[in-house]
């Protein structure tokens, strides 16, 4: 593997993992109503667009230009890194630091969904079994954590498939 890839792989990658721990700290010290707030899920997306399009294009600038199997491999790097790090940080607060936590969001979700769900009329069957399920699962487990890495492991792979198609080279191939 290239050194420059493997390079802003790995530092991107310890950016992206440091911005998901900054934002969680940020927001369990603020108000943890905020993890249920769409705008900073949409938010934290769309900062890591950025970040992803400026990790490819300082790759592409330091490579003199980029295939999509680089462009694909440096920003699968820096996502799974930074997921891993955002998850375990994860783990360790809401399964050791600070449990209690869970719940109190947990009602928050409900709330919210509630909310969302009586906005678009769903009947009152449908929302008890919301909840109901909403009640029986615990998101912040650790398995529950794990297979959300899983899929941001997915999202990530078809994500930097696309963004790796937008920066290759013009005249390369699929390599």
């Amino acid at each position: 593997m290239n050194a420059t890839i493997k390079k802003n792989g790995i530092n991107f990658g310890i950016i992206m993992g440091v911005f998901s721990i900054l934002v969680t700290t940020l927001i369990y010290a603020i108000d943890v109503s905020l993890f249920v707030n769409p705008w900073i899920g949409i938010a934290s997306i769309i900062i890591y667009i950025v970040l992803g399009v400026i990790l490819l294009s300082k790759t592409k600038k330091a490579l003199g230009g980029i295939t999509f199997k680089e462009a694909f491999t440096v920003y699968f790097i820096a996502a799974a890194i930074g997921a891993v790090l955002g998850v375990v940080f994860n783990i360790i607060l809401f399964n050791f630091i600070d449990p209690s936590v869970k719940e109190t969001i947990s009602q928050m979700s409900i709330e919210y969904t509630v909310d969302m769900l009586k906005k678009f009329n769903t009947p009152t069957a449908a929302i008890k079994e919301t909840v109901e399920k909403m009640k029986e699962t615990d998101n912040y487990s650790i398995a529950n954590q794990l297979k959300g890495l899983v899929f941001s492991f997915v999202f990530s792979a078809i994500f930097g498939a696309i963004l790796a198609l937008i920066f290759k080279n013009k005249t390369n191939t699929l390599e």
